[in-house]
This record gives C-alpha cells, sequence and structure tokens, in this order.
C-alpha cells in the first residue's frame, strides 16, 4: 500500500498563484525573494510565459541560472522567448525605477546547479548560497554611458552566458532570437560565452554569429570540422580577439590539394600569429592535422605562456618539428602531454629525451600510445623518465617493446611513488605471428611474470595493465587482473 506524501504548504502557495497569473504577476511587488525560485522554476515547467516575463524584470537576485534548469527541463521556444522578452523589458527600465537586480542571465548548461537545490529545499544552509552560487560569472563589465539620468550613473549592462555548440549549417531558432534581442539592445546586453565549439557550420554563418559575442569572453574553443586550412587562415583574426583564451583545440584540418604551398604557408603564418594575442592560454591540443610537418617551430614560437597541457596526435611531425618542441621555452611547466599516433619508429629518442627531462618536476600524464616505439628508443629515454617526480598516468599502448623493456621500464620507475595508473602493450614475445595475432596464453603467462615483479619491488598498490589491439577489430585486451577480451577472443 502506496503512501501519499502531502504537498509542502510553499508547493500549495506557488500552484495557488499560478492558477489566477493576473494575481500572480501584481504579488511579484511583495513577494519575498525565497519565493521567487520556487515560483520561477514552477512557472517554467507549466509554460506560463506571461508570469515568467513579468518575474524576469524583478528577479531579486544578481544572476539568473537559466541554463541548469533547462538542461533538467526541455524549454518550449515559446517559454524561452518569453525569458528574453522580460529581460528587453528589463532593459528598457529607467535606471532608477528597476526593482530587479539582475546582472547576468547564465544560460550554460552546467552552472549554478545548486542554486535551485537550494531554494527548492533539497539543498540545505541557504545562505551558503549568496556567497557563491548567487555570485555572477566574474567578467569586466562595458558601461553603457549616456544611458542613464546623468554621467555619474551609467548603466551596467546585462550579460548573457551562453556556451556555442554550432553543429549545422545555420543556428536554431532560439541562438537566432537570442542573437536578435543582442543586437537590438543598444549595448544594454552582451552575449558573453565561455565554450565554443565549431563542428561543421561554414564559416560565414560562425563569423555572422561572432559578431554579436564578446570574443575575450571565450575561454576554451574548438574547430573539429570539415573546414580546409585557408578556412582557418580566414578565421584567424577571430582567434587573435579571444583574449581570454585558456584552452584550444584545433582538430581536422587539411589543405587541399588545390591549395599551392605559399598559400599553405601563409594561411600558417596568419594562424600563428594570432596565437601572440592569447597571453592566457594554457592547454593547446592539436589532432589530425596536416599542415604542421616541418612547421611546429613556426606555432611554438607564438606560444608565448607557459602551457600546462599540450597534445599532438595523429599528426605528421619530423625529428625537426619534435626537437623544436623539446627546447620550447612553454614545455618546462607542462603536466599533461600526448604524443598519441604521432609516428616516432625513425625518429632518433633525443628529442623524446631532452622533453621529458626539461618537464621532468611536473609532468602528471604521459600519452605515447601507438607511435611505433621500439626498444633502443624506449631504453634511451628511461632514465629521463625516471627523472618524472610528479608523474601519475603513463601510457605506452600500440608499441612493439619486448619483455625485457617491460621490465626494464618496472626498476626504472620503481621511484616515482605518485604513478598509479599505466598501460603497457603486450610484448612482442606474445605474438603468433607478424600480423599481430596474439598468443592469449603466453600473453597471461607474461603478464603475470610482470605482476610478481610489482610486488617483488614493493609496488603492490599500482594498478596496472596489459592491452594490445586486435588485428581484426581494433579492440584491446586488458588485464586487471584477468584478461578482458576483445570480442574476436570471446569463447563462443
Amino acid at each position: 500500500m502506496s503512501i501519499l506524501v502531502p504537498a509542502r504548504l510553499l508547493e500549495l502557495a506557488v500552484q495557488s498563484l499560478l492558477r489566477d497569473e493576473a494575481l500572480a504577476i501584481a504579488a511579484l511587488e511583495e513577494l519575498p525573494r525565497e519565493l521567487f525560485p520556487p515560483l520561477f522554476t514552477a512557472a517554467f515547467a507549466g509554460r506560463h510565459n506571461n508570469v515568467l516575463r513579468a518575474m524576469v524584470q524583478a528577479w531579486p537576485f544578481p544572476c539568473l541560472p537559466l541554463g541548469s534548469l533547462m538542461r533538467e527541463q526541455l524549454p518550449h521556444q515559446e517559454t524561452f522567448k518569453a525569458v528574453l522578452d522580460g529581460l528587453d523589458d528589463l532593459l528598457a527600465q529607467e535606471v532608477g525605477t528597476r526593482r530587479g537586480k539582475l546582472q547576468v542571465l547564465d544560460l550554460q548548461k552546467n552552472a549554478s546547479q545548486g542554486f535551485w537545490l537550494v531554494w527548492s529545499g533539497i539543498k540545505a544552509n541557504i545562505y551558503s548560497l549568496f556567497e557563491s552560487d548567487m555570485d555572477p560569472p566574474l567578467m569586466k563589465r562595458p558601461r553603457v554611458e549616456g544611458s542613464g539620468p546623468g554621467p555619474e550613473e551609467p548603466l551596467d549592462p546585462v550579460q548573457v552566458f551562453v556556451d556555442l555548440w554550432l553543429k549545422d549549417s545555420s543556428p536554431d531558432e532560439a541562438l537566432t532570437y537570442l542573437i536578435k534581442k543582442v543586437r537590438g539592445s543598444r549595448g544594454l546586453l552582451n552575449l558573453c560565452c565561455r565554450q565554443l565549439k565549431i563542428f561543421g557550420m561554414p564559416i560565414q554563418n560562425v563569423q555572422k554569429i561572432l559578431r554579436s559575442v564578446q570574443l575575450d569572453s571565450i575561454q576554451e574553443f574548438e574547430v573539429n570540422s570539415t573546414w580546409r586550412l585557408t578556412t582557418l587562415g580566414k578565421f584567424a583574426p577571430q582567434l587573435g580577439k579571444m583574449g581570454g583564451l585558456r584552452r584550444l583545440f584545433v582538430y581536422h584540418i587539411h589543405s587541399s590539394p588545390r591549395t599551392s604551398q605559399a598559400m599553405e604557408e601563409r594561411c600558417v603564418s596568419l594562424f600563428s600569429s594570432q596565437l601572440l594575442n592569447l597571453h592566457h592560454l594554457r592547454g593547446f591540443y592539436v589532432n589530425s592535422v596536416s599542415f604542421l610537418k616541418d612547421r611546429l617551430a613556426q606555432v611554438l614560437r607564438c606560444l608565448k605562456t607557459p602551457l600546462d597541457s599540450l597534445s599532438f596526435t595523429n599528426c605528421l611531425l619530423s625529428e625537426s618539428d619534435l626537437m623544436h618542441l623539446a627546447q620550447g621555452l612553454n614545455v618546462t611547466k607542462l603536466k599533461a602531454l600526448s604524443l598519441s599516433g604521432v609516428n616516432l619508429t625513425n625518429v632518433s629518442s633525443e628529442p623524446l629525451r631532452v622533453l621529458l627531462e626539461r618537464a621532468s618536476d611536473t609532468l602528471q600524464d604521459l600519452d605515447l600510445e601507438e607511435c611505433g616505439v621500439v626498444d633502443a628508443q624506449f631504453t634511451a629515454m628511461l632514465p629521463a623518465l625516471s627523472r618524472c617526480s610528479q608523474l601519475v598516468s603513463f601510457s605506452l599502448c600500440g608499441n612493439r617493446l619486448s619483455m625485457a623493456s617491460l621490465e626494464s621500464l618496472l626498476h626504472h620507475t620503481i621511484g616515482l611513488s605518485k604513478l598509479s595508473r599505466m598501460l603497457y602493450p603486450a610484448p612482442l614475445e606474445s605474438y603468433e605471428d607478424v600480423h599481430g595475432t596474439l598468443h592469449l596464453g603466453v600473453l597471461s603467462q607474461l603478464h603475470a611474470r610482470l605482476r610478481q615483479l610489482l610486488e617483488e619491488l614493493g609496488l603492490p598498490s599500482i594498478v596496472w595493465f596489459s592491452a594490445s589491439p586486435c588485428p581484426h577489430c581494433g579492440d584491446r585486451t586488458f588485464y586487471d587482473p584477468e584478461p578482458i577480451l576483445c570480442p574476436c577472443n570471446m569463447p563462443d
């Protein structure tokens, strides 16, 4: 027999107000601010658009974190528009007559989730809300001169924070309506974006949208699309205006066969020169690009700030590129380095050895998967690896190393007290043929031997995996400590 839980008094009061929208709107003048969040949540869920529009004008807090609410409740387009219309009405009011305190409309999905939990009663200690969740996102707001009653009272524009994921050929209806409001606000509404990702939208449409965005508010930018190198060159001036950028991701940018060498050089130069303006950049991530070979030095020279994360994956790089990388001024404080998929087979071990030595005091995560590293190279870099005192994670999957090299690895890393996760490849001795077919029995024996060596070295707490890609499906066989087989090796 189920027991019905009676509604709380607060819920009953909110439901009563929303039965009569005119009464609810009139009550906003006297409504305690503690009742605004639960009333707003109910009005948003019930699509009481007139109430929402009025509530935005009277909102008693500096920030309205609508994004986290939208993540829980997929809004109707008209409901979202009602909120923006309320913002319009707020901006139209004279400064001295405003009751509301709204400074920031936060549309980011993961922002200020605690706000609604606190005011719904799910979280205790509502007073902590004023110290954390109620603080608007940090952003220097330009004042709009001449919009207030006198020069001594310039008006602060309201900021709208949004994460932009530009996937389709044109923006959706909600973004289009938001941009229309920003353009018609006479500078009273600033569109700010912390995270900008481009997945295929034509550059003309991207540039049209970004004309309404405060570019210096962008902290993470990713281009992961079918853009050509020439398109990246055209976009470079916008990149250079992202002065607050912390993380830059450049994925899947290729040159057209019809692009001349001179044009390629020009595009790389345009892109590189804009990196000089990114004074706060801490992470640079490049994946599957074809324009870096023999040009990496040109790019690295323009990265002036010390980086904490650097990733060149699935890229063609020359030995000269790698040496420039190792000698760069911005690698001495690296915490994460990935060269996954960069072919090192015919490259000397010197660049990687130098790089590890220079980053040894700070490096925490190192990824050398699928690099074609062989025994001689690996042996040469082991002394430098043993100096990486902060190393936590190290991956060598996909390299063809012997059992002797892996045993030597264990001896060289015995002093790395923070190392807690290592992915190493199946030893060469465990392959049946040149096609990469594993002998699972031999692999199991070798894995057990490595585990025993770990215990003998006094490192039983370290979690180790053994892995190798299947030549048929590409999946790996993991040991943790028992084998987790790929589908091709699963018994019928």
